[in-house]
């Protein structure tokens, strides 16, 4: 029996009439549309440098004590298909005869087409897990803390990554380690 894809993928954890409205909106051609009306500004964090500084720019205004950076980088290799969008690693290495451990955060590749909000949400989610390693309500109440309205654009950044597919946008490769 061949395995079928399950419809809006990106959305399988949200209430049956919030995906059959995105569904409608996807047979009716307007989904793109609705999008492009939503959020209409694109952003210019187009290459890694532009991304470091994106992120320090909210960590040192929303999370000053949390752990530095060593880098911060787009990954064109993040597996979409396995949620994610976004990874934060924790490298320990031996330096001297002492541990060090240097975080980094890498995005996904296809956030530097996404709307603005869309890289505001992906990030605010890696930087909260440099204090919160779990996906628990300490962890959404520091995304809240850092986007107000960080469920929304959750929600409408999958909305997006379900018209990407429909549109037969190209996925990033495969093959990196899934995080976030």
């Amino acid at each position: 029996m061949p395995h079928t894809r399950p419809a809006l993928p990106y959305l399988l954890g949200y209430p049956e009439h919030l995906r059959q409205q995105v569904q409608q909106l996807l047979d009716d051609g307007t989904l793109g549309d609705w999008l492009a009306e939503r959020y209409p500004e694109a952003h210019a964090v187009r290459n890694d440098s532009a991304l470091y500084d994106y992120v320090q720019d909210l960590k040192a205004r929303h999370l000053r004590t949390a752990p530095p950076l060593a880098k911060v980088a787009y990954a064109a290799r993040l597996q979409v298909v396995q949620q994610a969008l976004g990874t934060h690693t924790k490298v320990s290495r031996v330096q001297g005869g002492k541990l060090k451990a240097k975080r980094e955060i890498r995005v996904a590749s296809l956030f530097k087409e996404a709307p603005a909000e869309f890289l505001k949400m992906i990030v605010v989610h890696e930087l909260a897990h440099l204090k919160e390693p779990d996906h628990d309500k300490a962890f959404y109440q520091l995304c809240c803390h850092m986007a107000r309205d960080y469920h929304q654009l959750e929600f409408d950044t999958r909305v997006w990554l379900t018209w990407r597919d429909a549109a037969g946008k190209a996925a990033p490769e495969q093959g990196e380690p899934a995080g976030g």
